[in-house]
């Protein structure tokens, strides 16, 4: 029989809680609290007494074109990222699933780049994908200019969504190939006695079953693609927001209005704003995708 543990006393279960409580407050709530204070407030980097301003800090976001900028790049970076991350780590999943030889192998293989940190990721890549040496710097000297991120906005950006590619890959390698070894094997085999390739089989069996995770991958990849800190990492340590502010993703900016320009009060509206962004992204997902999956 199961043995449950009663407490006798109402004050003991709240004092061992106390400590989760403390730092929930303390690293959650007290930090909110004082967000939402600042992007209504202007705040004095140095300390002082605070001015109310109203929305005046998100006018001025609003009229900053840098500010646009950087939502302009957040969204293709939040979209086009995840979006190949996931298409990846389904193709790899469903060549690992058919249990081919040394399956087993190229299964801890592909996820071993998520267990890289994501500034440690932009620093490697840096030097891998440098215009000046090894295969970019033949494709150069052939083609100049071919591959510049350090002079061309669209080449740096490629190179960070192409980094968090990599390193995300791996994490919705290991969603979906869970999902798919869920899927019953008498229905594929029964495809496959019907003549049905390894593709045909996945496109109309193994795909469909696997929407609920698809789902469930779309939503945390593009909150990590805005917000993650992966994201910063990588932009940090790769591009630092350049060339001319291209790679300027909007989690970048906040960081760097914050605690470069020491605009905390225009720092806290961009949160703000963020924040309300990926609720937006997040309604769309269920209100107009999440009704069209099937769950077993």
């Amino acid at each position: 029989m199961e043995k449950r543990s009663v407490f006798k006393s109402t004050w003991l279960p709240l004092l061992f809680a106390l400590p989760q409580l403390a730092l929930i407050a303390l690293f959650f709530y007290w930090p909110a609290v004082a967000v939402v204070n600042w992007a209504f407030t202007l705040e004095p980097p140095f300390g002082g007494a605070a001015e109310f301003v109203g929305l005046a800090n998100f006018y001025e976001t609003f009229a900053d074109p840098l500010y646009w900028n950087s939502v302009t790049v957040s969204l293709i970076f939040a979209i086009v990222g995840p979006f190949f991350a996931i298409l990846i780590g389904l193709t790899l999943a469903l060549a690992v699933d058919r249990q081919l030889p040394g399956s087993g192998f190229f299964r801890v293989l592909y996820i071993l780049p998520f267990a890289i940190a994501g500034p440690a990721a932009g620093i490697a890549f840096r030097f891998i994908l440098s215009p000046e040496r090894g295969l970019a710097a033949s494709l150069n000297a052939i083609y100049p200019d071919i591959w510049n991120p350090a002079k061309f906005g669209s080449h740096a950006l490629a190179l960070v969504i192409i980094i968090f590619i990599w390193k995300w890959a791996g994490y919705t390698f290991i969603f979906l190939l869970a999902g798919l070894q869920s899927v019953p094997r008498s229905l594929t085999e029964a495809a496959a006695m019907d003549g049905s390739g390894p593709i045909r089989r996945a496109i109309d069996i193994q795909v469909p079953l696997l929407a609920p995770t698809l789902f469930f991958l779309t939503v945390t990849m593009m909150t990590e693609g805005f917000v993650g800190s992966d994201t910063f990492g990588i932009v940090h340590h790769t591009t630092g927001g350049g060339p001319n502010h291209a790679t300027e993703v909007m989690v970048f900016r906040i960081v760097q209005e914050a605690f470069q320009g020491l605009n905390y009060s225009g720092a806290s509206a961009q949160s703000i704003i963020l924040i309300g962004l990926i609720m937006v992204f997040t309604f769309i997902q269920f209100r107009f995708i999440e009704r069209r999956v099937h769950y077993k």
